[in-house]
């Protein structure tokens, strides 16, 4: 036996498992407080609380006392009088049929806006650019006209005697409406001023969403299209998707302006809306300025506050909604 036959062969060591980085702990930073936001934001803040926060104060307090034209000029002092007010506002069965009326005419002004104008916004992407420019200065213009001067020719427009749509309908054949007055009935007269509100309003809802329509990838439309979407089908399943965020914040926005109408009601009627025409804004003016019962004005002023601040809960929970999806 060779003495390379009694060498004992050298054993190799097993390779050792390398462990995996290990990843850096995230560095921890610090929130620090910084006044630059807050100071920005004081002037706005200040003047919102000039504006709104005293009157709405004085609302509140009104709501709880005795006021009216004696005590408005000193003769009584103000008494508190607890929850009457609302009492007696809540136990009015006018007030709910108002409360009604008032839903139904901002429920029928916010679903045709909305319509419309995604109808009219979903159109100017299909048209030449003169035609969408031209359109849009159209839109501005009636956006920009004020309300008083919208609804003095919405009068014009619908005037039972000299009123032209009423002399352009005549000219159909078997269709007589010279001398019809359309504010005869209540449910005919908000129908018109329903038409002026939406009028008003569709010019702002259609630039928001023409500009969020410019965010749709079109490349998922293509997408779609390819896999057999019909024109719905793209609208729905991947437009809207895109658009609900802004589609939320347009028609919060739109319940809330359309809860408070009252000029349009105010001046179409002359300064004094009858009983049928009478939404929540009204009826508390006429409260508190024609019956002189300035507490239950307030009273019911605050419960429309009240209803509309649910409204915009509704609107925050579906913000937070689309935020945790995203």
């Amino acid at each position: 036996m060779s003495a390379a036959d009694t060498t004992t062969p050298t054993e190799v060591p097993p390779p050792m498992s390398v462990p995996p980085p290990s990843r850096p702990a995230p560095s921890s930073r610090k929130r620090t407080f910084s006044a630059t936001p807050w100071l920005l934001l004081a002037p706005c803040l200040l003047i919102l609380v000039l504006v709104l926060g005293y009157p709405l104060v004085r609302l509140v307090g009104l709501s709880f006392q005795k006021f009216g034209q004696s005590q408005l000029w000193g003769f009584q002092p103000a008494e508190w009088v607890g929850f009457d007010n609302f009492t007696g506002v809540l136990g009015d069965s006018e007030f709910w049929a108002v409360v009604v009326r008032t839903v139904v005419f901002a429920a029928g002004c916010v679903i045709f806006t909305m319509v419309a104008g995604m109808l009219i916004a979903l159109l100017l992407q299909r048209v030449s650019g003169w035609v969408k420019t031209l359109v849009n200065i159209a839109l501005v213009a009636s956006w920009g006209m004020p309300i008083i001067v919208a609804t003095t020719v919405f009068k014009w427009l619908f005037d039972a005697d000299y009123g032209i749509l009423n002399a352009l309908l005549s000219k159909l054949p078997g269709v007589e409406m010279i001398g019809h007055n359309w504010f005869a009935s209540g449910p005919q007269g908000l129908a018109v001023i329903m038409l002026l509100v939406v009028w008003g309003a569709v010019p702002f809802v259609v630039i928001t969403l023409s500009a969020g329509l410019t965010q749709v990838p079109a490349e998922l439309e293509e997408a779609a299209r390819l896999d057999g979407a019909s024109a719905w089908g793209v609208f729905r399943y991947v437009t809207v998707p895109v658009l609900k965020p802004i589609i939320v914040m347009l028609t919060t926005l739109s319940v809330i302006w359309d809860m408070g109408v009252f000029p349009q009601v105010f001046v179409m009627r002359n300064g004094h809306p009858e009983e049928e025409f009478q939404l929540l804004t009204t009826y508390s003016y006429d409260r508190a300025f024609v019956v002189n019962d300035y507490a239950q004005g307030s009273a019911i002023a605050l419960l429309t506050v009240l209803l509309l601040l649910g409204v915009v809960a509704v609107y925050m929970r579906q913000m937070l909604k689309i935020g945790e999806v995203e």
